[in-house]
C-alpha cells in the first residue's frame, strides 16, 4: 500500500501537475489556430483596375456588369441595393410631383400632355425591358414610379380636361381606371410584386367615393362598404400571390366591419319594425357573405368569419322584433337569436367555421348574461344590510328584506332560464346532437350500435370525408376540446344560471318574506343534492356539475343565513336546517375534498345556532360566550371516532373559529374569561387522548389551563401567586422526576417544562411589577439553582428557563440604575459605546460565530 504524503508534499504536486496542463493545453490551441488558417482558401488578389464583379467570378470566367450575375441575381447585398434603387425612386417622384404641380403652368395643351405621355409610357415600358435582363428590383422601383406617374396623370387630366367635374365622382372613376389599368399591367408583368396590390388598394375606393359623390344615405354607404368587402374577399381567397392577399384581406376586413357598424348603428336607432328591415338585410348580407368565406378560409380567418357571421346574423334578425318591444326587453330577441346559432351543430358547416359560429353564440348570451349578474349579486349580498339590526322584524317582502335600491328588471330571470335550458339540454342529450351531425359511417368504435370497429378490415374509417369539426359520440374532438370537459361545463353553467334565475324571480315577483326563506333553503337543498350525487366519480363530465353545485350551495347557505336575521323563528329555522343538511350531506358525500367541505360548512352553520341561544336567553355577550363552546366539544368527542378519518381533521378545525369567538366575548369580564380558557382548555386536552394530535393538542392544552390560572388570579386580585403554583408545581416536577427515571431519553422539556412555568413565569410577572426587593431576590435565587442544576445534569429545560428568568429578573433589578446612569452620561456616549460595541463584534465576528454554534450544539446535545 501506497503511503499517504504529507498534505504540504500533496499540495505541491497537485500545482505542479496543474502547470503542466495548462502549458499543454496553450500548445493544442496553438496548434489548432494554425491549422485553422492553413484551411483556409487563398483570396485571390484583385484585377487592375476596379471591377466588383470579378471578386465572385470563378477562374476562367469573364467579368459580368457590376450588379448583375448569370441567373439574374445581384451579387451587391440586396440591402444596399434596395436602399439605392428606394432612394432614386422618391427622388424621381418628388422630380415628378413638383413638375407636376410648379411647372405644369408654364406649357401649352400639347406639351404637357406630350411630356406626361412620354414619361408615363417610359416608366411603364421600362420595367418589362429590365425583367428580360433579369433587374428584378430595379424593375419594382420603377414600377412605383409609375404609379405614381398614373396618380399624377389623373391628376392632370382633372385640371385640365375636366376642371369642372366633381371631385369625387372623377376620384371615384379614376380609382376604377386606374385599378383596372394596373390589374392588367401586374397581369401581364407577373414577375412583379408591387401592381397588383397597388390595384387592390385603388379598388377599394370608387364605389366609396361615387356614394359619397351622390349623396348617398348611411344606408346605401352601407352597402358600397359591403360590396367592397366582398369583393376583397374573393380576391383574398382566389387572389394571385401572398401580397395580393393579404391586403385583400385588410381591405376587407376594414371595410365589412365599416359596413357591419353601419348596419347596427342604424338598426339599434330605428323606429320601429319597419325601418329595422333595411339595415337588417344589410346585416344578413354580410352575414352570408362572412360565413361564404369562412366556409373556404383556413383555420384562423375561418373562425374569425364565422364569429363574424353568427353575430350579423343576430344582430339582423333580432334587432326587429327589437325594436317593436319595450327597451327593457330588447335584449331577449337577440339572445333567442344567439342561443338559435347553437344550431350550427347540425349542420355540415366546416369545422373551424362552426366554431366561430358557436363562439358567437356564446358572445351573446355572454353579453346578455352581464346584464342580468347584478341582480343575482344584488340578491346573494343584499341581506348583508339585515347584521346592522338582527332579529328587527320579518319585513313585509322579498326586496325589503334585500334592501338594494337597484331596478330589478323582468328579462333577468327570463334570460337566465333561457341559457341555462339551452345549456341544461347540451347537457342532458349531449350525444344526440353530434350523432345526428356525424354521417352513418363515422361512428366511434366504442359505439355498441357499430357492426364493426372503425378502422377494422371492412369497417369504416375512423374519420369518414365529410364528417363535422366534433367529436363523433361527443368523446373527442380532431381539433377541439374534448367533449367529456364541454359536457361538464355545460352542465356547470346551467346548474349557477338556473339557481340565479331562481333567485331573481323572487325579488322581481317580490314574493313574501316567508316564503323566499323557504325557497332559498329548498334550493340549497337540491343543491346539495346535487353535489353529493356527482361525488366520487373522476370524470371530467361528472366532477365539474357536482363542484359547481357545492360552491353554489355554500354561497347560498350564506345567502339563506344572512336573510333569516330579520325574525328570530327564521334563523332558528334556517341555520337548524342548513345544519343537519350539510351533516346528512356529509355523510352520504364520497371521501374527499367535498365531504370535507360539507362537514366544516355543518360545524359552522351549528356554531352560529348556538350563538342564536345566548341572544334569546338575553344573555351579556361574555355570559353566552361558553354556549359557544357546545359544538366545538361536538367536533372533539364525535369526531374521536373518525381516527384517521380524513375529514376528521377539518372537522376539529371548523371548530377552532367558534372557541375564538368565544373567547373574543368573554374578553370583557375576567371570570368568565378565566372559564372560557379552562374549558377550551379541556376541548384541548380531549383532543390530546388521541396519539396524533397529542403533539399539538397536548402543548395547547398545557397553555390554556395556565392562561385560565392566571387570569383567574388576576380576576382575584391575588397578590401571592406562588400559593397558587407551588401546590401544582411541586407534583409536576414529582411527576416528571419518574418520568425521567422510567424513561432517561424523555425530553426535560416534557418532564419539568410545565412545572416550572407554572411558577417561574407568574412569580416574574409580578416581580415586574412589586416594588419591593424580597420577591426579586427569592425569584433570582431560585432562578440560580435551576440554571445550575440544569448545566450539572445536562437539562435543557432547567437551564433554558432559569438562565432566561435570572436574566428578565436581573435587568428590571438593574433597570433603575441603568436609567439613572444613562441620564447622567455625556448623550454622545451612548452612540459612541455602540459604534465601539458594533466594531468589536464586527472584528471578531468567526469567532462569535463560532461560540455560538458550540452554544447551539451544547444545548442540542441536552435532554
Amino acid at each position: 500500500m501506497e503511503p499517504v504524503p504529507p498534505p504540504a508534499e500533496e499540495l505541491a504536486r497537485l500545482d505542479r501537475e496543474l502547470a503542466e496542463l495548462d502549458a499543454r493545453r496553450a500548445q493544442l490551441l496553438t496548434r489548432r489556430a494554425w491549422l485553422l488558417a492553413a484551411l483556409r482558401p487563398p483570396v485571390p488578389p484583385a484585377a487592375p483596375g476596379w471591377n466588383p464583379s470579378a471578386w465572385s467570378a470563378p477562374p476562367g470566367a469573364p467579368a459580368q456588369p457590376w450588379g448583375h450575375v448569370p441567373g439574374g441575381r445581384s451579387s451587391a447585398p440586396r440591402s444596399a441595393q434596395n436602399v439605392l434603387l428606394t432612394l432614386g425612386g422618391l427622388l424621381l417622384t418628388v422630380a415628378a410631383v413638383a413638375f407636376t404641380l410648379v411647372s405644369w403652368g408654364s406649357m401649352g395643351i400639347g406639351g404637357r400632355s406630350a411630356v406626361l405621355s412620354v414619361v408615363t409610357l417610359a416608366a411603364l415600358a421600362a420595367p418589362a425591358v429590365l425583367l428580360r435582363r433579369g433587374l428584378t428590383a430595379t424593375a419594382e422601383a420603377l414600377t412605383a414610379l409609375a404609379l405614381v406617374l398614373t396618380l399624377l396623370d389623373a391628376y392632370a387630366v382633372h385640371a385640365v380636361a375636366a376642371p369642372d367635374a366633381d371631385g369625387l365622382g372623377f376620384t371615384a372613376v379614376a380609382c376604377a381606371v386606374l385599378a383596372a389599368l394596373w390589374t392588367v399591367y401586374g397581369l401581364t408583368l407577373g414577375k412583379l410584386r408591387l401592381p397588383l396590390p397597388a390595384a387592390v388598394v385603388l379598388a377599394q375606393w370608387p364605389l366609396l367615393f361615387w356614394a359619397w359623390a351622390a349623396g348617398a344615405s348611411t344606408l346605401v354607404v352601407g352597402w358600397a362598404l359591403l360590396a367592397t368587402a366582398v369583393v376583397d374577399g374573393v380576391i383574398a381567397l382566389r387572389g394571385r400571390g401572398l401580397g395580393v392577399r393579404i391586403t385583400a384581406a385588410v381591405g376587407g376586413s376594414a371595410l365589412g366591419l365599416s359596413a357591419l357598424l353601419v348596419g347596427l348603428t342604424l338598426s339599434l336607432t330605428a323606429s320601429g319594425p319597419t325601418g329595422a328591415l333595411v339595415p337588417g338585410a344589410l346585416l344578413l348580407a354580410a352575414a352570408a357573405a362572412a360565413l361564404a368565406g369562412a366556409w373556404h378560409a383556413p383555420k384562423g380567418f375561418a373562425v374569425a368569419g364565422g364569429l363574424v357571421a353568427g353575430l350579423a346574423a343576430v344582430a339582423a334578425v333580432g334587432g326587429v322584433p327589437a325594436a317593436a318591444v319595450p327597451a327593457d326587453w330588447s335584449v331577449l330577441p337577440y339572445l333567442l337569436c344567439g342561443l338559435a346559432l347553437s344550431g350550427v351543430v347540425r349542420t355540415r358547416l366546416p369545422g373551424d367555421a362552426a366554431r366561430g359560429v358557436l363562439a358567437a353564440s356564446a358572445a351573446v348570451a355572454a353579453g346578455a348574461l352581464v346584464g342580468a349578474l347584478p341582480s343575482v349579486v344584488a340578491v346573494l349580498l343584499g341581506p348583508v344590510t339585515l347584521l346592522e339590526d338582527v332579529w328587527a322584524g320579518a319585513p313585509d317582502g322579498f326586496r325589503s328584506a334585500l334592501g338594494s335600491t337597484l331596478p330589478w328588471p323582468a328579462v333577468a330571470p327570463v334570460v337566465l332560464a333561457l341559457t341555462a335550458g339551452l345549456l341544461g339540454s347540451a347537457y342532458r342529450w349531449w350525444p344526440s346532437p353530434t350523432r345526428i351531425a356525424a354521417p352513418p359511417t363515422a361512428r366511434e368504435p366504442s359505439d355498441p350500435g357499430a357492426p364493426e370497429a372503425a378502422g377494422a378490415p371492412g369497417g369504416p374509417p375512423p374519420y369518414a370525408p365529410g364528417t363535422p369539426w366534433y367529436a363523433v359520440g361527443g368523446a373527442v374532438s380532431r381539433k377541439g376540446p374534448s367533449g367529456a370537459a364541454l359536457r361538464g361545463a355545460a352542465g356547470a353553467g346551467a346548474v349557477v344560471l338556473g339557481w340565479g334565475a331562481l333567485l331573481v324571480s323572487g325579488a322581481v315577483l317580490d314574493v313574501p318574506y316567508a316564503l323566499a326563506v323557504v325557497a332559498e333553503t329548498l334550493l340549497v337543498a337540491g343543491l346539495l343534492a346535487l353535489a353529493v350525487r356527482g361525488t366520487g366519480s373522476g370524470r371530467a363530465e361528472s366532477t365539474a356539475l357536482p363542484v359547481t353545485a357545492l360552491v353554489a350551495a355554500v354561497a347560498g347557505a350564506a345567502s339563506a343565513g344572512l336573510l333569516s336575521l330579520a325574525s328570530e323563528g327564521a334563523s332558528y329555522a334556517v341555520f337548524g336546517a342548513l345544519t343537519a343538511l350539510f351533516a346528512g350531506a356529509a355523510v352520504r358525500a364520497g371521501a374527499g375534498a367535498s365531504r370535507a367541505v360539507l362537514a366544516v360548512a355543518a360545524v359552522v352553520w351549528g356554531t352560529v345556532l348556538t350563538g342564536f341561544a345566548g341572544r334569546s336567553l338575553e344573555l351579556a355577550p361574555y355570559e353566552a360566550a361558553p354556549l359557544l363552546l357546545l359544538v366545538p366539544a361536538l367536533t372533539v368527542g364525535p369526531v374521536a371516532r373518525l381516527r384517521r378519518d380524513p375529514v376528521a381533521l377539518p372537522v376539529e378545525l371548523a371548530g377552532v373559529p367558534g372557541a375564538l369567538v368565544a373567547v373574543g366575548l368573554a374578553v370583557s369580564d375576567a371570570p368568565f374569561l378565566a372559564l372560557t380558557l379552562a374549558l377550551c382548555g379541556v376541548l384541548a386536552a380531549a383532543a390530546a387522548v388521541r396519539p396524533e394530535r397529542r403533539p399539538v393538542a397536548g402543548w395547547l392544552a398545557a397553555g390554556l389551563f395556565v392562561l385560565s390560572a392566571w387570569v383567574r388570579l388576576a380576576a382575584s386580585e391575588v397578590s401571592f401567586v406562588e400559593a397558587y403554583t407551588l401546590p401544582v408545581t411541586v407534583p409536576a416536577l414529582v411527576v416528571g422526576f419518574l418520568r425521567r427515571r422510567k424513561d432517561p431519553e424523555a425530553s426535560s422539556w416534557t418532564a419539568y417544562g410545565p412545572g416550572l412555568a407554572a411558577t417561574l413565569l407568574p412569580s416574574l410577572a409580578v416581580a415586574w411589577t412589586d416594588p419591593d426587593w424580597p420577591r426579586p431576590l427569592v425569584l433570582g435565587v431560585a432562578a440560580l439553582v435551576i440554571t445550575l442544576l440544569g448545566a450539572h445534569h445536562r437539562l435543557q429545560a432547567l437551564l433554558v428557563l432559569g438562565g432566561a428568568v435570572l436574566a428578565v429578573d436581573g435587568l428590571h433589578e438593574l433597570a433603575p440604575y441603568v436609567v439613572q446612569v444613562a441620564g447622567a452620561l455625556p448623550r454622545w456616549l451612548p452612540p459612541a459605546l455602540a459604534g465601539l460595541l458594533l466594531l468589536v463584534v464586527g472584528a471578531t465576528y468567526e469567532q462569535r460565530l463560532r461560540d455560538a454554534r458550540r452554544l447551539r450544539d451544547a444545548l442540542g446535545r441536552m435532554r
